[in-house]
């Protein structure tokens, strides 16, 4: 019986290396060494498993830039030459070696390969590897898939023009070479960032590969770990490797391909051989190199190496493949038994792996396929298209930003060593976007304007590919990385400005044409900022929308936003406001910048849903007060955010979010001119009820300054308008109100809450939830005080506390005291999933503020359809309206409280109808498209850009914005 699935996943790919104008270039070799020593040899492993008749599934993905390669005519004809000069290296070995017993018969082993390879190249394969590999993709064994256009590392793009631009050449050149769209993708370096698998979606891409910690660090958490797919908020199922099969295979001290039989890679006669004997057959530059020969076994670490022999090594080949499928087996068998589902079991590798690093690994891949095939019914081969199949439904999660590589960050393509390409690759999507929209409804562009076009998008998808900063950290052939990175980039550029200047050298446009000869269907329409406009001719005209090299959007605002938390960060509500912010105004056009403080393990730069991330860190590591924290900070994103400036400029405005970001606000208003827009979303005042030590006089000075140094001031209900305007002496028509909102589909619970009922009540317990920090101001104290009262009239009852803080200890103490430890629990720090399902659970949502500038928690709450009950007290009281939403009572007041709480529990009926009304409510009040566009508006007041202000105003006033 079959109790699971192994996937093997091989990722074939090397950087687009061609030269027509010189042979001098070594690099050429990468993909002449993987032809000879990994594609053509896994090619002989599937004739022999199809000739045998051995069901074998594997899934191979032939990136864009190696699919070009492979069918290049130059590179066929050069690679001729290449197995010709080893052909003769060969022979001379054979002669050289001849009565060596050791070495005499791997000479002739690799003679006798050699002429091997070349046959099938040239006589069985016709020169074209590309068709002989779909000739198994048609035949149902191979399951083919792309990867991005010029394996770019997707997470450090800017764009999403320059999203779209990599997967939709990758997905019409594997098209067009293979003859079918691409059912997966290998995501380059397993690089995920949300926001992704919406293009990969739209381009009919039904699955994609990450490193493990991409699903484990998932929400909600994967119900079947790596061993099965989830699917992201857009569709599109992802797979993870298992950590095991990496390590047994992977591994240099643990894997195979480490056993002292194999083959040893790193002693080659390239350089053991004296160097006038190998000269003739190294690269004209003469200097050493691989030249595939290689006599030695690993033998040991430290001990001198011993002959190779190719028996030893075959034997071990067929004994590791027996391994790997032993513990497949027990792995299967082991996750059937405790999840009822057949698990699938990711192995995913680099191909080059198998042959170019480990000589036995082609043999150790049919080895394997035979063996599930024959000896054994536990397991089979399968592609995750297969998977899906079987199994359609699938937990949706969202993933969060990783990679595979060092530290599974993204770290390796964006280092000291490489981090200089970024502001010039992201300079480049403006300009190209901005080249666009210029040209592209211009009935008047000419033929040698569109190539020049088209010329310049193949040059920036060929800087983006991540290959050249992988090269730049691993510090191997960095001259030419670096010689490649800049060449794209200058021919970008000289193209960008010939077309502005209608300057345009045709014959050097041929010269780049012929060297860059990739993507011949490339359109350069992918990269408008309005996708909407490609198809209609003159949609977009160049003198309506003149190319300002800029990147704005639609909206005309591009923003710099200044934010201390943002997630992963979150310490309260002002990470999700900026985060849900920032996101519905990108959607609604603006550019919209964010810099915020760094995170251990989270990217200094990424592209968050269209929002640019910058994360920065203080300047001193040391361990500092609070204060100095916050000034090194406002130091470190003022330095930044001037450099941003500079960079990626012009900006429209810049746009604080409370104190702790006020001075870095100020100097770069000073710095730029720009106008400042702050949103006050506390006062220290408020938080303390009154400034009572020199700490809270000191934070509410800066509160101060920001307003005063702000254009415009933004608060998020009545409340705060009137606080602030009292506080801060600030003219009532400087501020604006824009209510906080929630976003229903980030508050949905999708998991089962049966399970997590029997965590916090017993079955006939009904459940009154608090979550929210543990401090004075929220007034948890008073819950616990209405305690005895609830539960004298309504004792089937229980009281779950969510959140921690400075009182937890203190408030078990006193729920010690009081003797009501059994109706109460105290949860502590609870995920977004868990807290939503309890919101779903409860029969009361209590939030018995004494300060509460806005209250988004009971937002939240309201969507999640429970009943709420919030205290009659700044932006609480103005979310519900009493007995209609909801309860309102009076802050601090115990006795009220617990009435309202028992009326509650008591009346089901009316609760469910409050919670209706509720929803209602936040459906239509309190969504991010009404308060984005609204902050439009404030932008536009604050920028006096009036014209751009007038679409908005009609949706501002319907949101109800009080100047």
């Amino acid at each position: 019986m079959t109790k699971g699935y192994l996937s093997l996943v091989l990722h074939a790919h090397l950087p687009f290396v061609h030269h027509p104008e010189s042979e001098s270039y070594m690099e050429e070799r990468w993909l002449f060494e993987a032809m000879t020593e990994t594609y053509i040899p896994l090619l002989d492993v599937f004739e022999g498993l199809s000739r045998d008749a051995v069901d074998f599934r594997i899934t191979l993905s032939l990136t864009p830039s190696l699919l070009s390669m492979l069918a290049n005519p130059l590179l066929q004809t050069r690679y001729i030459g290449h197995m010709d000069n080893l052909i003769l290296l060969a022979e001379k070995e054979c002669e050289r070696t001849a009565g060596d017993e050791a070495f005499a018969p791997l000479a002739a082993m690799y003679a006798k390969h050699f002429q091997h390879i070349k046959e099938r190249f040239t006589d069985t394969y016709n020169g074209n590897l590309v068709d002989a590999f779909r000739r198994f993709q048609d035949s149902g064994h191979l399951e083919i898939i792309t990867s991005s256009a010029t394996h770019a590392f997707l997470p450090y793009l800017r764009t999403e023009q320059a999203l779209r631009a990599q997967i939709e050449n990758a997905v019409r050149l594997h098209t067009a070479y293979l003859g079918r769209r691409p059912r997966g993708i290998w995501l380059p370096e397993c690089g995920f960032l949300e926001g992704i698998d919406k293009i990969l979606r739209e381009y009919g891409l039904q699955f994609f590969f990450t490193d493990t910690h991409g699903l484990l660090h998932a929400n909600p958490k994967p119900q079947y770990g790596v061993y099965g797919p989830v699917v992201t908020p857009n569709g599109v199922a992802a797979f993870a490797r298992d950590q095991e099969t990496s390590k047994q295979v992977w591994s240099s001290q643990e894997g195979y391909p480490g056993d002292y039989d194999y083959r040893e890679y790193y002693r080659d006669i390239g350089f053991d051989l004296d160097y006038d004997t190998i000269k003739p057959y190294l690269h004209k530059s003469g200097i050493r190199l691989h030249t595939g020969m290689k006599y030695y076994r690993i033998t040991g670490k430290d001990s001198d190496k011993e002959p190779y022999n190719p028996a030893w090594a075959k034997e071990k080949a067929a004994a590791h493949a027996g391994h790997f499928m032993f513990c497949r087996e027990k792995q299967a068998e082991h996750l059937f038994a405790q999840t009822g589902r057949k698990p699938i079991i990711v192995a995913s590798y680099d191909a080059e792996l198998f042959g170019h690093w480990w000589y036995e690994g082609p043999m150790w891949i049919d080895y394997l396929c035979r063996k599930i095939h024959f000896d054994q019914q536990t397991i089979k081969l399968a592609t995750p298209a297969d998977y899906l199949l079987e199994y359609p439904e699938n937990r949706q999660c969202e993933l969060s930003f990783s990679s595979w590589g060092r530290a599974g960050y993204g770290e390796v393509w964006l280092g000291q060593n490489n981090e200089w390409i970024y502001r010039h690759l992201h300079r480049m999507e403006e300009q190209m976007i901005g080249l666009a929209d210029r040209f592209a409804g211009d009935s008047n562009v000419t033929d040698v304007q569109q190539r020049a076009l088209n010329q310049a998008a193949r040059e920036l998808l060929l800087a983006q590919s991540s290959d050249w900063p992988f090269i730049m950290d691993s510090r191997t052939t960095v001259e030419y990385a670096i010689k490649r990175t800049k060449s794209h980039m200058s021919r970008f550029l000289k193209i960008y400005h010939d077309l502005r200047n209608g300057s345009l050298d045709e014959k050097w446009l041929e010269e780049a044409e012929r060297r860059d000869a990739i993507f011949p269907d490339i359109d350069y329409r992918i990269y408008l900022s309005d996708p909407g406009t490609r198809n209609k001719g003159s949609a977009v005209q160049g003198s309506e929308r003149p190319d300002t090299g800029g990147g704005k959007g639609s909206s005309g605002f591009k923003v710099l936003m200044l934010s201390w938390e943002f997630p992963p960060m979150t310490v309260g509500g002002l990470s999700r406001h900026v985060y849900d912010l920032s996101r519905k105004l990108a959607e609604q056009g603006a550019e919209v910048h964010v810099v915020t403080s760094h995170v251990e393990g989270y990217p200094a730069y990424e592209v968050n849903q269209g929002v640019f991330v910058h994360r920065v860190r203080t300047y001193q590591a040391r361990e500092l007060q609070f204060m100095e924290w916050v000034f090194q900070l406002n130091l470190a994103m003022a330095d930044y955010g001037k450099n941003l400036l500079a960079h990626y400029g012009p900006f429209d405005l810049v746009h604080a979010h409370d104190w702790l970001v006020g001075q870095a606000a100020k100097a770069l208003k000073q710095h730029s001119k720009l106008p400042l827009v702050a949103t006050i979303h506390a006062t220290e005042h408020g938080r303390n009820r009154g400034l009572h030590t020199e700490l809270q006089r000191n934070i509410h000075h800066l509160e101060w300054q920001l307003t005063y140094e702000a254009w415009r001031v933004i608060v998020c209900s009545r409340y705060m308008k009137d606080e602030v305007k009292g506080l801060f002496q600030l003219p009532g028509d400087k501020i604006d109100m824009i209510p906080n909102g929630v976003d229903l589909q980030l508050v949905r619970a999708d998991a089962d809450e049966t399970g997590l009922r029997g965590r916090f009540a017993l079955p006939h317990e009904k459940i009154v939830f608090y979550v929210g920090r543990l401090v004075h101001e929220k007034g948890v104290h008073t819950l616990l005080a209405s305690i005895p009262e609830v539960i004298s009239q309504y004792p089937d009852v229980k009281f779950v506390i969510g959140g921690k803080g400075p009182l937890m200890d203190e408030l078990k103490r006193i729920a010690g005291e009081m003797n009501i430890e059994s109706k109460l629990v105290f949860a502590g720090f609870i995920d977004d999933d868990t807290r939503n399902q309890l919101l779903r659970l409860a029969s009361a949502a209590v939030f018995p503020s004494l300060y509460e500038p806005f209250g988004i928690v009971a937002l939240e709450a309201m969507a999640m359809g429970a009943p709420v009950i919030v205290s009659d007290t700044g932006g609480l009281s103005e979310i519900v309206d009493h007995g209609v939403e909801g309860y309102k009572v009076l802050p601090g007041d115990v006795r009220s409280l617990s009435m309202h709480i028992v009326n509650m529990l008591q009346d089901a009926d009316a609760a469910k109808h409050m919670a209706g009304k509720a929803l209602d409510k936040v459906q239509t009040r309190y969504n991010w498209e009404s308060i984005a566009s609204q902050t439009l508006h404030t932008y536009s007041l604050a920028t006096n850009k009036e014209m751009r202000a007038s679409g908005y105003r009609e949706v501002a006033a319907s949101g109800g914005m009080i100047h």
